[in-house]
């Protein structure tokens, strides 16, 4: 009678946790955000923006369903809400909208230029504190209202948002999501850089419906079907702690990448050493940065020695690369071009920003941990004024499926 008793309450215990999922949510019942942009709103409030899934558009209605094609259309409901946080915000965006906000499938957070000068850590909070959103959202700066610049769509990827993420794993500018965001603005001895978006001019919009609104076109005639506007990584955002200083370019940002050493690969463009007005193009494959810190107790100074390989992709010149001299000429080129843009973004970090973006502070830190807590709070100032000596050597180890251009006078 025991065993039949202890058996009974086994087989209970174990259909207990079979009765299903209570807080379950079905597929239909979420609106689906893939990027959210966060502006600065009238009295003192936060603007909300999100791109949300059309079901329709990704085979979830009938013209995803029936396999006909049809007209182009936007794949995106943008909507957006001002609140008194981004909490409040969407609190109230959801009074609008007929499915629960769902932020899974997030690929990117767009701060504003505005609110992203005044400081984001009032607007970063609740993407890092709510267990809905991803730590591997990708995070960017736009170039006037990230509002603006969610509204718009891709003529190559589905949405505007994963052309962007498709971009940024492709290496194009710097990489930061959301949880390098969070170490950053919680550390002290590195500074916030944010990829730099905006819509540019980008070709002729296929198809009708499709409405653009880039500034560029707002005075042509039909500018809604004459001019594409795609949104795109022009540069990088440096901040001073949580609030934007100011803007790096594309080339610029290449440096910083050399500088700290997260390059993967980079295209450079370089002079002919022998033929002026002509110009070489690299593909630099390989990249490694050694930073030595030194402190002799009242000066700080950095010796940073960059070793890389490169790919010969384009030869505008006629010059013999094959060789020896030229070959030699060529490479010390390109190491005087990788030098200059280093040392380019480098004093105006020093000089015009007066951040550390690299990092320096971190490696610093890690050689000189008892001095490090005396100048962990004016490290900016510190790091403005040292000195840092930057050797860069640059090998050129294939040369594609040619060696020399050709030309008639071979």
């Amino acid at each position: 009678m025991m065993k039949k008793l202890v058996c009974l309450l086994l087989i209970l215990g174990l259909t207990v946790p079979l009765e299903g999922c209570w807080s379950r949510r079905e597929i239909n019942e979420l609106a689906i955000v893939l990027a959210a942009g966060v502006d600065s709103a009238p009295d003192g409030e936060i603007l909300l923006t999100v791109q949300i899934a059309r079901p329709s558009s990704f085979g979830g209605g009938e013209s995803g369903r029936s396999g006909v094609a049809g007209p182009q259309q936007n794949n995106l409901w943008v909507i957006s809400q001002a609140g008194e946080t981004v909490y409040d915000a969407q609190r109230r965006l959801e009074t609008k909208v007929s499915r629960n906000l769902y932020w899974g499938h997030t690929v990117i957070l767009v701060f504003g230029e505005q609110i992203a000068r005044q400081g984001i850590r009032k607007a970063f909070n609740f993407f890092t504190r709510s267990p809905g959103a991803r730590e591997t959202i990708w995070v960017l700066v736009a170039r006037g209202d990230a509002k603006e610049v969610l509204n718009s769509h891709s003529q190559l990827e589905t949405t505007s948002a994963q052309g962007i993420g498709a971009m940024i794993r492709a290496g194009v500018g710097i990489p930061v999501m959301l949880k390098d965001l969070s170490l950053m603005l919680a550390g002290k001895g590195i500074n916030p850089v944010l990829p730099r978006v905006e819509l540019t001019a980008s070709g002729t919009p296929q198809g009708p419906g499709m409405k653009e609104n880039i500034p560029e076109a707002e005075n042509e005639p039909d500018h809604g079907t004459q001019t594409h506007a795609e949104m795109t990584i022009t540069g990088a955002g440096v901040f001073n702690d949580e609030r934007l200083v100011g803007w790096l370019d594309m080339m610029e940002t290449s440096g910083l990448l050399w500088l700290a050493g997260r390059m993967k690969k980079a295209e450079i463009t370089f002079p002919s050493p022998n033929e002026p007005g002509k110009d070489f193009s690299a593909c630099i494959y390989r990249s490694i940065t050694k930073i030595e810190p030194f402190y002799d107790g009242q000066n700080i100074w950095f010796d940073i020695k960059m070793r890389m390989d490169a790919e010969l992709w384009e030869e505008q010149s006629l010059e013999k690369i094959t060789e020896p001299r030229i070959f030699t000429a060529m490479e010390e080129s390109l190491t005087r071009r990788v030098e200059q843009i280093s040392r380019a973004v480098l004093e105006k970090a020093q000089q015009d920003y007066e951040v550390d973006i690299f990092g320096f502070g971190d490696v610093w830190h890690r050689k000189y941990p008892r001095q490090w807590p005396a100048l962990k709070d004016r490290w900016n100032e510190e790091f403005a004024n040292a000195d840092v000596y930057i050797s860069v050597q640059v090998h050129i180890r294939r040369t594609g499926l040619t060696t020399n251009r050709v030309s008639r006078e071979d």
